[in-house]
């Protein structure tokens, strides 16, 4: 029987792909093809299929793996009847209650009247530090002036 897979080449860390025809029980990489349908590029998300050709073999059997489906979906190949296509996965993110997007909007809001707090309450000690040296001189000229009646 045979299969429409993809085939991994690429340099370490740089991955490119063949979509390839090949028999079922050859291993992908043991690089027996019976013909080569086209590439695609994960980085850049290109893919380049001979379409005639895939249609010509998916057309006599040949089974498509989920990813091939989804890349040939993608690429306009129409795909028989047979062919299931992949269930899309239902995607959740771990520990969303540490994400910011998902954090409740409150802290924000505190946050945002703490900085508005803290300038007055600078101005606030500022004003009683004015305050004091006045009062000082005050009581000091009131001591001064009853000195100067006991003379």
């Amino acid at each position: 029987m045979l299969v429409i897979r993809m085939q991994r080449t690429g340099r370490k860390g740089h991955a490119m792909f063949r979509v390839v025809v090949q028999d079922s029980r050859q291993a992908p990489t043991s690089g027996k093809v019976v013909v080569r349908l086209g590439s695609y590029d994960p980085h850049n998300k290109t893919a380049t299929l001979d379409k005639e050709k895939a249609a010509f073999y998916l057309e006599h059997g040949a089974q498509p793996s989920p990813r091939v489906v989804r890349l040939l979906g993608s690429e306009g190949v129409k795909l028989p009847s047979w062919v299931k296509q992949p269930a899309d996965k239902e995607r959740t993110v771990r520990n969303a209650d540490k994400r910011r997007s998902t954090r409740p909007e409150e802290p924000a809001e505190e946050v945002a009247e703490a900085p508005a707090e803290t300038p007055a309450t600078e101005e606030a000690a500022t004003e009683e530090v004015a305050e004091t040296p006045v009062a000082e001189a005050a009581v000091t000229a009131e001591e001064d002036s009853d000195s100067e009646k006991e003379a």
